[in-house]
């Protein structure tokens, strides 16, 4: 069981920029994507950013696209979201998830383990 705990989640004002980390609990080589998510108060759970684990190739939710970066470090098993230009709308918990089989990157019912989340605020 892959335990994924993420960090890295602050208050900062619209324009700002943070980083968040999620860190697995074993060797993320097993896995084929890892994945960002995210939850706005009284929305349903919007996809971010994707990468598969051993390629490295990257995916974004439309919005997201040159704003957020995703990427993976293999030796730490570790997986960052920068976000740039943030604005209200960023507002939500998110949350690190990892998918064990070969399924779509930005679906979220193709990943089998979630961390716990972090909050991100934006005030403008």
């Amino acid at each position: 069981q892959v335990q994924l705990v993420e960090s890295g989640g602050d208050s900062v004002q619209a324009g700002g920029s943070l980083t968040l980390s999620c860190r697995a609990s074993e060797y993320t080589g097993s896995m084929t994507f890892m994945g960002w998510f995210r939850q706005a108060p009284r929305k349903g759970r919007e996809a971010v950013a994707a990468i598969h684990v051993r390629g490295g190739v990257t995916f974004y939710t439309g919005s997201m696209k040159g704003r957020f970066t995703v990427s993976h470090d293999n030796v730490t098993n570790t997986v960052y979201l920068r976000m740039t230009s943030l604005n209200s709308e960023d507002t939500a918990m998110y949350y690190c998830a990892a998918a064990s089989r070969l399924g779509r990157p930005l679906d979220d019912s193709d990943y089998d383990y979630w961390g716990q989340g972090t909050q991100v605020t934006v005030s403008s």
